[in-house]
């Protein structure tokens, strides 16, 4: 099998020691990593390899998306709090959203997270079929979740048929790079068979239950009232957390108690800064979470609650309010930052063992960062001052990516998509949306201002 020695002037390994390699290399062989170390070393004992010099470069894993959605609102939902926001902007999208219409975002989400140095997306969407083929054609890794609804006021979801039939028939696609889970948007928006069959789907595939949880302080007094306790617990009775593999999104207002609860029982967390502070739902307890030894992953939200899916600027968001949150300059570190960006997002979809980090019998999943730029100057490789993972976290953008690989398979280089057409992929998802945005608003005017979620009348 050819081999291919990627070598750039430091290789950031993301391994356990968090090893950085002043002139590193990692050598690739079809889809995997074989060997990483000293670009010396490499050419020497892989002399047959073809050699690749990325000058002016830092190699790292690439960047892992614990919770997006694929959307075309961007710009067009703001300055609302979450269930306020749901209620006028988001629920009576879905109500008119159809698969053309999903298809295009998903193909100009995934274009624009590839782009920006994510190489795996967890993404909640609609008619997933469109979004698993487009992961597919564009070469990022996707797990599946659909968005779910099973509860009659929330018919305008997917189904739970629709969660099943993408586990059967897309489990493995794509070289093993499509990885369908079970979603419901919320707890609430299914009723107690609904929250019985997405157990019993996630037990019966052997894989991973995903919903928001915990995002709003507002849930709290209705978790409460409906289940007698708080959010973290009332999953544990619903069964969440006896599933192979639970992961929550936000999980803003968790207490001491739910984050023992929920490391005790291996569930994870994407935490999701730039969305919880938009619509003002707060400030998850990342540090305490971490302590507490849960897996927590990084995540953008969708276009619409966070206007870019730009995870070197959610690194620092994360980093930056984790430090106020607590008031302590050393919160949040860069290093802990960078984990939960790839390692960290890794364990929690439970791919810890094949992405995450540039290790010998890894995916060969990694990204180019430039260095000649001054966003990255100085650059200090070593010593007391060495800045690399600081500037990484605090200075790089998306835009700084050059050069992305996924599985062996390069879909970005010179900064350029090579997968597909970009300025194609943009015009179909513009094309998409004038329809849309109609549809919607005839909605809201033949229903009036629709009852929300936390207005009038609950479901279940």
């Amino acid at each position: 099998m050819k081999k291919t020695i990627w070598a750039a002037d430091y290789v950031v390994t993301m391994n356990a020691g968090l090893e950085v390699l002043a002139g590193g290399a990692v050598v690739v062989a079809g889809r995997d990593i074989v060997d990483v170390g000293p670009a010396a070393d490499m050419a020497a004992r892989h002399s047959g390899a073809e050699l690749v010099r990325l000058q002016d470069r830092v190699l790292m894993p690439g960047l892992v998306n614990a919770h997006h959605h694929s959307g075309v609102l961007r710009g067009t939902a703001e300055h609302l709090p979450v269930w306020e926001w749901l209620r006028l902007h988001i629920d009576p999208m879905h109500r008119v959203l159809r698969p053309e219409e999903a298809r295009a975002a998903a193909w100009l989400c995934y274009a624009e997270g590839l782009l920006a140095g994510t190489t795996t997306i967890v993404d909640m969407w609609r008619f997933m079929d469109g979004a698993a083929r487009a992961a597919e054609a564009l070469g990022n890794r996707l797990v599946t979740v659909n968005y779910v609804g099973a509860h009659p006021d929330h018919g305008y979801f997917d189904t739970p048929d629709d969660n099943e039939r993408m586990l059967e028939e897309w489990t493995g696609a794509a070289g093993g790079r499509v990885k369908p889970w079970v979603g419901l948007e919320h707890p609430f928006y299914a009723d107690e068979a609904g929250q019985r069959r997405a157990v019993q789907l996630a037990c019966r595939y052997g894989t991973g239950l995903y919903t928001h949880c915990s995002q709003s302080e507002q849930e709290l007094a209705l978790f409460t009232r409906r289940y007698g306790c708080r959010p973290a617990f009332a999953l544990e009775k619903m069964g969440f957390l006896d599933t192979p593999r639970t992961l929550l999104a936000h999980a803003v207002w968790l207490d001491d108690a739910e984050i023992e609860l929920l490391a005790s029982r291996g569930a994870g967390v994407s935490h999701n800064p730039a969305s919880n502070m938009k619509l003002a739902s707060g400030m998850a307890p990342g540090a305490q979470m971490l302590a507490a030894g849960m897996n927590v992953g990084l995540g953008t939200d969708g276009e619409k609650e966070n206007n870019n899916l730009d995870m070197f600027e959610e690194m620092k968001v994360a980093s930056l309010l984790g430090k106020l949150r607590s008031m302590d300059a050393a919160a949040m570190d860069s290093w802990t930052v960078l984990r939960m960006a790839t390692t960290g997002g890794a364990a929690a979809i439970g791919q810890a063992d094949r992405i995450g980090s540039l290790e010998p019998g890894k995916r060969a999943g990694l990204i180019a960062v430039r260095t000649d730029t001054p966003r990255m100057t100085p650059l200090i490789g070593q010593g007391r001052y060495a800045n690399i993972h600081h500037n990484l976290v605090h200075a790089v953008r998306g835009s700084d990516v050059d050069l992305a690989m996924v599985d062996g398979q390069v879909g970005v280089a010179g900064g350029q998509l090579l997968t597909a057409d970009l300025q194609d992929i943009i015009g179909r998802a513009r094309a998409a949306v004038p329809g849309l945005f109609r549809r919607r608003s005839a909605w809201l005017e033949a229903a009036g201002e629709p009852a929300g979620l936390f207005s009038g009348r609950q479901p279940g």
